[in-house]
Order: structure tokens, then sequence, then C-alpha cells
């Protein structure tokens, strides 16, 4: 297949991606220039840190007190589901060669929806596919983080409410799959550990130990059923 035509093909798979992480991404990008840091900053964390959630989550962590300990277990627990995507893709990225550590730091959500049930096109490498999908993903987020960081330099705008962005999309994604008869467990159990922990806890120490709790109950749910754990 030409480059030209594989391109396509996979703008044309990618179209949904780019809808929302141009979204999310403004939303990221005004959020960080309201709170002092430009598109300096911006581009950089688009870069090189690449964790929409995270992303978001950060902002806070910037302009509260240095503790890297809690920094490390909280982006461990917020991204924790990357460990099941990883093991499931274990055979696709067996043989990607050069490209297999930028394919790790790069899988997102979004990017693991596509490669799993995408198919290869017939005369391309595997490889150059899965890097082709996943450098484009990440291309929308850095061009929407950006966009929004220099809306928000040129443009006076009040950002109250903008942070809801990324907890709307988990909200639509949450209630998507609780549709689903055979899911409804795992999300019963997050919200049941969740509960628990912010009675127990208290709303400024309950997400880590949560966090930590749903993944061990997810993990004792796929033994029950069979290894196979709802991401």
């Amino acid at each position: 297949m030409r480059n030209r035509h594989l391109f396509s093909e996979i703008m044309r798979m990618t179209i949904p991606v780019m809808t929302g992480y141009l979204v999310l991404g403004i939303g990221f990008g005004m959020m960080l220039s309201a709170s002092g840091l430009g598109p300096v900053y911006t581009a950089l964390m688009a870069i090189f840190i690449y964790a929409g959630a995270m992303q978001y989550v950060a902002i806070g962590l910037l302009a509260a007190p240095f503790n890297p300990l809690g920094v490390l277990l909280l982006t461990l627990m917020v991204n924790a589901r990357h460990i099941f995507y990883g093991f499931s893709l274990l055979e696709k990225y067996a043989g990607t060669g050069r490209v297999k550590p930028y394919l790790i730091f790069g899988l997102t959500d979004e990017t693991y929806t596509i490669l799993s049930v995408a198919k290869v096109p017939d005369g391309v490498r595997d490889s150059r596919f899965y890097f082709l999908v996943t450098l484009l993903n990440q291309l929308y987020w850095v061009a929407g983080c950006m966009a929004g960081a220099f809306i928000g330099v040129g443009v006076p705008l009040q950002t109250g409410g903008v942070e809801f962005a990324m907890t709307a999309l988990f909200v639509a994604v949450f209630t998507e799959r609780m549709m689903r008869r055979d899911e409804r467990i795992y999300g019963a159990a997050g919200l049941g550990i969740s509960a628990l922990c912010l009675v127990l806890l208290g709303p400024d120490r309950f997400l880590v130990p949560a966090m930590a709790l749903i993944v061990l109950a997810l993990w004792l749910l796929s033994l029950r059923g069979g290894g196979e754990v709802k991401t």
C-alpha cells in the first residue's frame, strides 16, 4: 500500500480520536495557561507526559507542595489500567523492533481500542501500522493542547468548569460500559470501593487507597472469570 493511501486509511480510523483529543487538549491547554504556565510547558507535557487524565491532575499537583512519592503512587493508580492493556498487546508488539519503546509510551485508551480491533492493511508491516496510529493520535493531542494554550494566552476567557471535561469523558465511558450486563459487576465494585474509602478516609486521602483496592478487586474478579479483566 502506498504511503498516501495508508495515511488516509489511518486518518479515517482515527477521526473519532482526533475529535475527542482536540476538545480535551484545548481544555487542558487553557487550564494550564490560566495557572500561569505558557505554551512551552504545555508542549513539553503533551509530548513527554502524554497522559490526558494525569495531565489534568498534574495542574493541581504543580501548585501543591512537592511530594514525589505521592505523585508516583497517584500516577500509578490513575494509569493502572495500562498494565492490562500491555498484557493483551504482548503478542502484537512482540516483533515491532525499534519502535516498540514508543508504542509502549504512546499507548492510550483510544490507541489501544484501535489497535485491538483494526486489521493491518495488506502489504503493510504490523510495526509500521501500529507506529503510525500511535504517532497520529499523539499529534492530535499535542495539537489540541497547543491550541488551548495559545487561546488561553491570547484570549481572556473564564476557564471555570473546563476541568470537568475529562471527568465528563470518563462518566460517559463508564455509563456506556455499565449498560453491558456482563460488565456491571466491575463498575459496581469500583463505585462501592470508592464510596467506602471516601467515607472512611475523607476526600483528601481516599483516592490512592481506592485505586489500589480497585486494581486488587479487578484482579480477583478476573480470576473468577477465567483470567480476563474488563478494562
